[in-house]
């Protein structure tokens, strides 16, 4: 072994911890750790601050190397509480941060921004709690965790940081809402387009719309039984403003329409149906009321095809694909019209077998239903429509019905959840019929609370012998049942419904010419589909669960609406040259106690309250000097979150949302397939950046590697790939999609305890009697050790601030990505944390003398330990590629282990490293804990550190084995193991067995009568 001097290299040396003048000054303690992180982070601030550190430039600036390929990864960015990060936080952050250095290190431009989600109703409802401006509160939270965040020394491109609740961002998040009011989606091409090409169309043909009519807009009550408004039709040239802009309404991206919601007076708010137990609300347990609420949408509905089939073409997980098909819920079924009596005034004078022909009287409208089970027509013996149904509102506004108009009031106040859920079923009979149009026969029409108006139409045919709760409401309330599905290997007994496919039974009627007796499930759902054409009351439907995004918040903590409202109650958009519309200062945003939504925005009646022009209203859509007012509502959290990964690209700029140039580089990349693709190094970009997007050759999404949380799997994601792709669709981004891969690390859990109720325990009220035994501290009443999520109210969150002062950010940093696979749920036990500290040690001490702080290399390399060094390299290379940090490693700590040197070893050329393979082994370290592998480096004499260092490489020669261990076995007894050449012939490892000292103690004096060698495994000698 040979020992240099750091000294000599100008190397500063790090003190020992307090009172460690002992004979380990230099050793590797919490202490050392922690003082060497610090410097190097103070050392990466100052180079920032120079413009230098992780900054990486766009094409086109100072510094950028255009041979060199691209690598964009993006952590799902914070939404920073005042609590502070969690242990659990940083694991995707530490995931993300060692591949982007390794990428570093392969010769990619990587991207790797930071910024923060600050918009949203938890910060308003801690002002609210605190009385503190969520404005003071959110920059303070963002300062610790920004701060917490450095302390880890990630490598983040900071030059590139912003929060959403900055108004030179949320300025372009209006922009985009602009972009989508203005847009609408054409069936025909499937994409959307700028709505002012269908007015141009409709103005050229001065074509005939649709428009309520005269009764409906004077505040009449007609309307058809499936709720939509009675209508006449008028040429566009003698439309009014009004008409016109309700009819394009129809037809925008964005629109205003009209939702039922949940609606607390006490709390001043929208609550989800989450948040309501029983009518009342679960902070507080104030009443809730549904009522109908006019509000801004996004019409996501129209790109339900795009979005399922367009997840075949990212790579993401299988369960997140799943979820959002489920989400969107596309089912292929068949609309079916029944004529309805009753439902207008006037007698009923139409024979039931009108209907069957597809004809109506004068007090007959229809009805129509959403099924995927047409061929079980002939068995629906009732109907049910939602208590919000127009049909409904039509019957109870007669007056003649008070139970019904009793039982609609009640279940209107019931959450979508509660109304599933209900055990008991409910309803009352409307007094109105319908025809099944397949028999001929009148069936009656109920109302019930399990069927919902956002789903299909708002009205059901049951079935009840093939339907669990249509059954279960028939027995309720003495409703006939009748098989028409026959299941193979299942017993009709009339006792619960029976659901799958079979053959057609009771399914036939010569009136109406439909007969379906004997045929399959598939064969009967086409001809009862085919005939619902013939006659003119139905056909094919593709029905979706997906409902179009509700996007307006009674908020105050939120992004402002662009748009404005003159007295008519007109909107207009606020020109692009106005933006921001910058959230108005606001001292009391607390919620208004009211029995109808009032915005907290309500109360800036001097920004409320203005004119057109100081709106920034283009004055060709409306004079300047016209009486306006904001819109008070405002955008959800997610607005923000919808597009910041665009803006990471260029986040400077003050001209577009995102430059066109950095968006194509960074977000366009070819196929693996394609040629050029693929490749690492300098020179490769030359070849592989495409320019455009071509399906045939490009990835269809644009982020290279996205790692969060899978919770957003139906939210954020699906809400992100709808406005991506309309950008896509409106020429603003050059991707399909905005995510090529996406990966969800696991939970990082804790532990709290359980009674026997099942209820949780704070772990702070538990006290732990030893042998497995813990009791409530306040009861004496033993409780269970579970694992749970970390949260503040079960007082088991982990502060990551008191791990790194205990042990160091590095330690952590290994420790997180030690504990597991990192797409596992993992609990989190600091005890164990010790082991990886203790690794880290072991492998300081491979290069640096403890006691004097000089550097310790071999003098002669190891050649077992050179083999070794080229497999960790190639092994954990490989498996971060793979995202597999874990088994990476392991890798490392059996390498260390090798090359740690026994105190009592005398040969020199055994054990330990030499210099070379110490900064090899250095540069391995490096993504995964960074500070060490730097101090490392530089007191071998790397100057500056490890970040400008390349991978390094590894001969493929040496990963492969030259020598095997086998067992000799004698008499079946195992009596050594010898090392023979791989290469070696059966009558050479023969010949070695015979000769092993250790072995012929055992052979006797004749010669063996057998020797069976098994090359590879094992030699067998039989005497």
């Amino acid at each position: 072994m040979s020992a240099a001097n750091n000294a000599t290299d100008g190397h500063a040396r790090t003190p020992g911890p307090p009172g460690s003048a002992n004979e380990t000054p230099f050793r590797y303690t919490a202490v050392f750790a922690n003082a060497t992180e610090e410097r190097w982070q103070a050392r990466l601030e100052q180079d920032e601050a120079a413009g230098g550190g992780y900054r990486q430039p766009n094409p086109g600036e100072p510094g950028f190397d255009a041979s060199r390929p691209k690598f964009y990864c993006l952590d799902m960015f914070p939404y920073p509480s005042g609590a502070g990060l969690h242990v659990g936080h940083p694991e995707g952050y530490t995931a993300t941060d060692i591949i982007c250095r390794f990428k570093k290190m392969k010769g990619f431009n990587v991207l790797h921004p930071m910024g923060w989600d600050a918009f949203g109703l938890p910060a308003e409802q801690y002002a609210i709690q605190t009385g503190v401006h969520p404005e003071v509160t959110t920059k303070k939270a963002i300062d610790n965790f920004r701060r917490q965040l450095k302390r880890f020394g990630f490598m983040y491109d900071w030059s590139r940081e912003f929060a959403t609740i900055d108004p030179d961002y949320y300025k372009w998040t209006q922009w985009i809402w602009l972009l989508a009011y203005s847009a609408w989606f054409d069936p025909k091409t499937k994409a959307a387009r700028p709505i002012a090409e269908l007015e141009a169309a409709i103005v050229k043909e001065d074509r005939e719309i649709a428009v309520a009519s005269a009764d409906r807009a004077a505040g009449g009550a007609a309307s058809s039984a499936n709720g939509a408004s009675a209508s006449v039709t008028k040429r566009w040239s003698t439309c009014t403003k009004r008409e016109r802009q309700v009819y394009l309404d129809g037809f925008r991206l964005a629109y205003l329409g009209t939702q039922t919601v949940n609606w607390c007076a006490k709390l001043g708010t929208v609550l989800a149906n989450e948040e309501i137990i029983d009518g009342r609300s679960e902070r507080g347990g104030h009443p809730v009321v549904r009522m109908p609420l006019k509000q801004w949408m996004f019409r996501i509905t129209s790109y339900a095809d795009r979005l399922l089939a367009d997840l075949a073409l990212v790579e993401w997980p299988d369960s997140t694909r799943t979820m959002q098909t489920e989400w969107i819920g596309r089912s292929e079924g068949a609309e079916i019209r029944f004529a309805v009596e009753g439902a207008s005034t006037g007698s009923n004078t139409n024979s039931a077998t009108s209907a069957v022909s597809g004809s109506a009287g004068a007090d007959r409208e229809f009805l129509s239903v959403f099924t995927t089970r047409p061929d079980t027509l002939f068995g629906a013996t009732y109907m049910v429509v939602a208590p919000e149904h127009p049909l409904v509102a039509g019957v109870v506004a007669r007056g003649d019905d008070v139970r019904l108009a009793e039982y609609v009031a009640w279940a209107k106040n019931r959450s979508d959840i509660d109304r599933q859920d209900s055990k008991k079923k409910t309803g009352v009979p409307t007094g109105l019929s319908a025809v099944n149009p397949a028999t001929g026969t009148r069936i009656p029409v109920w109302t019930a609370d399990y069927v919902l108006m956002g789903y299909g139409t708002g009205a059901i045919m049951a079935v009840p012998a093939h339907d669990e709760r249509d059954f279960e409401f028939a027995k309720e309330f003495a409703l006939p049942v009748l098989q028409v599905v026959d299941i193979a290997g299942v017993t009709w007994t009339g006792e619960m419904a029976t659901s799958g496919e079979g053959r057609a039974i009771n399914s036939t009627n010569a009136a109406s010419g439909l007969s379906m007796n004997g045929m399959t499930t598939a064969e009967a759902k086409r001809a009862a589909i085919a005939w619902l054409e013939s006659k003119g009351i139905g056909g094919l439907r593709i029905n979706y669960r997906l409902r179009d995004w509700l996007f307006s918040r009674q908020r105050y903590w939120g992004e402002p609406f662009p748009v404005v409202y003159d007295a008519e109650g007109n909107h207009y958009p606020v020109s692009v040259a106005a933006l921001p519309v910058a959230l108005p200062p606001l001292a009391d945003y607390r919620p208004v106690e009211s029995s109808t939504p009032q915005p907290p925005l309500a109360k800036a009646r001097d920004w409320t309250h203005t004119t057109a022009g100081a709106a920034g209203v283009d004055p060709a859509l409306l004079p300047a000097d016209t009486a306006v007012v904001r819109e008070t509502n405002t955008m959800p959290g997610w607005a923000g979150s919808c597009w910041y990964y665009l803006r990471y690209c260029s986040p400077k700029d003050a001209q577009a949302f995102v430059d066109p140039a950095a968006e194509r580089y960074w977000m366009l990349s070819r196929k693996k397939s394609a040629p050029g693709a693929g490749q690492s190094g300098a020179g490769a970009a030359a070849v592989a950046a495409p320019t455009s997007y071509d399906a045939a050759t490009c990835h269809a999404g644009g982020v290279d590697l996205y790692v969060g949380g899978s919770e957003h799997a139906v939210l954020h994601l699906l809400y992100a790939r709808f406005w991506h792709k309309m950008l896509f669709d409106l020429g603003q981004v050059s991707t399909p999609e905005p995510m090529g891969k996406l990966f969800h690390q696991g939970l990082i859990t804790s532990h709290a305890y359980q009674r026997a109720d099942r209820t949780l325990v704070p772990i702070d009220e538990v006290e732990d009697r030893g042998e497995g035994q813990c009791v409530e501290k306040a009861t004496g009443e033993p409780v269970t050790q579970i694992v749970a999520k970390m949260s503040k109210s079960l007082r088991n969150v982990v502060n990551p601030d008191d791990v790194i002062a205990e042990y160091g950010a590095d330690t952590f940093r290994l420790y997180e990505m030690y504990m597991g696979p990192l797409e596992a749920s993992k609990p989190w036990n600091t005890r164990d944390i010790v082991g990886v500290f203790r690794f880290l040690q072991r492998a300081w001490r491979l290069a640096v003398d403890e006691r004097t702080g000089d550097v310790l290399c071999a003098a002669v390399a190891d050649v077992g330990i050179e083999k070794q060094l080229h497999r960790t390299i190639a092994k954990v290379g490989e498996d971060i590629e793979r995202l597999s940090f874990n088994t990476a490693i392991a890798a490392m700590i059996e390498l260390v282990n090798a090359a740690t040197r026994p105190s009592d070893m005398t040969d020199a050329t055994k054990g330990g490293m030499t210099r070379d393979q110490l900064v090899r082994f250095a540069c391995v370290l490096w993504p995964f804990a960074p500070h060490i592998a730097d101090e490392m480096g530089e007191r071998l004499g790397v100057a500056g550190g490890l970040q400008g260092m390349p991978w390094p490489t590894f001969d493929p020669a040496m990963l492969v084995d030259n020598e095997v261990e086998i067992a000799v076995q004698v008499q079946g007894k195992v009596r050594a193991r010898i090392m023979v050449p791989t290469a070696a012939s059966p009558a050479e490892i023969e010949a070695m067995a015979l000769a092993h000292p250790q072995v012929v103690p055992h052979l006797g004096a004749t010669p063996p009568k057998k020797v069976v060698v098994v090359p590879g495994r094992m030699v067998n000698i039989v005497l």
